[in-house]
């Protein structure tokens, strides 16, 4: 009887060990992928900071080129009447 009580303590030590491990396992790599996915999740949001300032920059430049077409616009009417007149008068 004795050797029974024995057999089944070695049988809960190992099952109990091989619990812990497996456990003490599973735990390490659901704190890696954790990581990983924290890791990606950083640069997904980095990406979407820099589009967001790549898109205020889109339109600071939309609107320097409205401004630099109205000069040039500015610029050309004169132009395009002193050539009108030229011709006319010639």
């Amino acid at each position: 009887m004795s050797e029974t009580i024995i057999v089944a303590l070695i049988a809960f030590a190992g099952t109990l060990s091989g619990s812990f491990l497996a456990q003490h396992k599973t735990t390490a790599l659901i704190a890696y992928r954790l990581e990983q996915l924290e890791d990606k999740v950083n640069k997904h949001n980095n990406l979407i900071d820099r589009t967001y300032r790549l898109e205020e920059r889109c339109e600071v430049f939309d609107e320097k080129m409205k401004v630099a077409n109205n000069r040039i616009k500015g610029l050309e009417g004169p132009a395009i009447n002193v050539q009108k007149i030229v011709k006319g008068g010639a």
